[in-house]
């Protein structure tokens, strides 16, 4: 969405419209993408917390890619043309990198496939938000 106000237009009234003022999160429904990426977090947090079979290079690695996407959303949402777009293009790798760092632990053993059966699901799910927001 772009904003409605010029960028050398000034305030008439000393305040901008909230979706306009300061780059900011631009709509609800932008801001729900980033709750949902919060909630998957709140998935995962059980499996990650275990340390995937005391590896911890990869629990943190994990832990990393799933808390970038959020940040990255929200960084891209409060940002203009090619750089919210980066940001986003960003957030979607780091899904990627989740769910890699899920298969490799199953694949370890140090997760159980059926413990982490929804998760690849939840990912994907927001992954194709994210991937709305690429395209835009």
């Amino acid at each position: 969405l772009a904003c409605h106000r010029s960028s050398v237009a000034k305030p008439t009234v000393g305040r901008w419209h909230a979706s306009c003022a300061l780059g900011g999160m631009r709509t609800h429904l932008h801001q729900d993408i980033v709750e949902h990426a919060v909630q998957v977090i709140t998935i995962a947090r059980p499996h990650v917390e275990a340390e995937p079979g005391g590896d911890r290079e990869l629990g943190s690695q994990l832990r990393r890619a799933l808390s970038s996407v959020p940040l990255n959303l929200a960084e891209g949402l409060g940002t203009a043309g090619g750089n919210a777009r980066l940001r986003f293009e960003t957030a979607r790798g780091s899904l990627g990198e989740a769910r890699a760092a899920i298969r490799v632990a199953v694949a370890w053993g140090y997760l159980a496939e059926d413990a982490t059966r929804a998760l690849p699901e939840t990912l994907n799910v927001l992954g194709g938000r994210v991937f709305g927001l690429v395209r835009r």
